[in-house]
């Protein structure tokens, strides 16, 4: 009877994938996530309940609006089935418990954060400058976390990148950074703590570099403002929420051999 519960999960995480996809939309032009319902970008017809099954609805259609046959951007049944997964891989972490859903909430505003800053490069302040003192709250209240290590996490995390954008700015007479990563990464910090910031900053900051020399090579020009930071803090940060224990054992190791 258990893979009934893991597939349930999946269910409601791809349901809940659904809404981001909403959000991921709607957000950077400030419309209404509540109304109209879910329509058709195109045509304007309203998408039917049973066009709007995550995952299973863009298979039966074949990617393609019932009405006016535009293709469905492939991205919609992308989100929906990271989100599955991501809930499936926090049950299993946490169990049904507050800890999993607060969890799960955190993941899925950094699925919002990276799609619409990829989209966009903005990082809707909607959600980082309110994330701020929830997630603090729910980290110390709910995960657990002690007061000190997401206060300094906090305090760090959007002191960090203020740092190294104020010496950029200062040195190369242009921003290197917009105020939406410093805003996200205190929230990531007020939630995971000081000790994540030495993990998301290094895997973040490989994983951008790794990406932005590639798509330099790729298309032959300077990247540096077409590759938005903040999804590689947002992955940096889901990566640390499953593997960030082990990491701080093998630091620990590493630092008493």
């Amino acid at each position: 009877m258990i893979w009934w519960m893991d597939v349930f999960v999946a269910i409601f995480g791809a349901a809940v994938g659904s809404f981001l996809n909403v959000c991921i939309w709607r957000l950077p032009e400030e419309r209404s996530i509540v109304t109209p319902p879910s329509f058709c970008p195109a045509c304007g017809h309203a998408i039917r309940f049973y066009d709007n099954i995550p995952l299973l609805s863009y298979l039966l259609l074949r990617g393609q609006c019932r009405d006016c046959g535009t293709r469905i951007p492939w991205r919609y049944p992308l989100v929906e089935g990271i989100a599955g997964a991501l809930a499936l891989f926090l049950f299993w972490k946490y169990g049904l418990s507050v800890k999993f859903l607060v969890a799960f909430f955190f993941v899925s505003c950094l699925i919002i954060i990276t799609f619409i800053d990829m989209d966009h490069q903005i990082i809707p302040d909607i959600i980082t400058l309110p994330g701020i003192p929830i997630f603090f709250l729910a980290a110390v209240f709910v995960m657990k976390l002690p007061f000190y290590e997401a206060l300094w996490g906090l305090l760090a995390g959007g002191g960090i990148l203020y740092l190294s954008a104020t010496v950029y700015a200062f040195l190369r007479k242009q921003e290197g950074m917009g105020g939406g990563d410093i805003k996200l990464l205190a929230m990531l910090g007020a939630f995971l703590g000081w000790k994540s910031l030495i993990f998301i900053i290094l895997v973040s900051s490989l994983t951008a570099a790794i990406v932005g020399i590639t798509l330099m090579v790729l298309r032959g020009k300077d990247m540096k403002y077409v590759v938005p930071f903040g999804p590689f803090l947002s992955l940096a940060a889901i990566a640390y929420l499953f593997w960030g224990d082990l990491f701080m054992r093998a630091l620990l190791i590493m630092h008493y051999r």
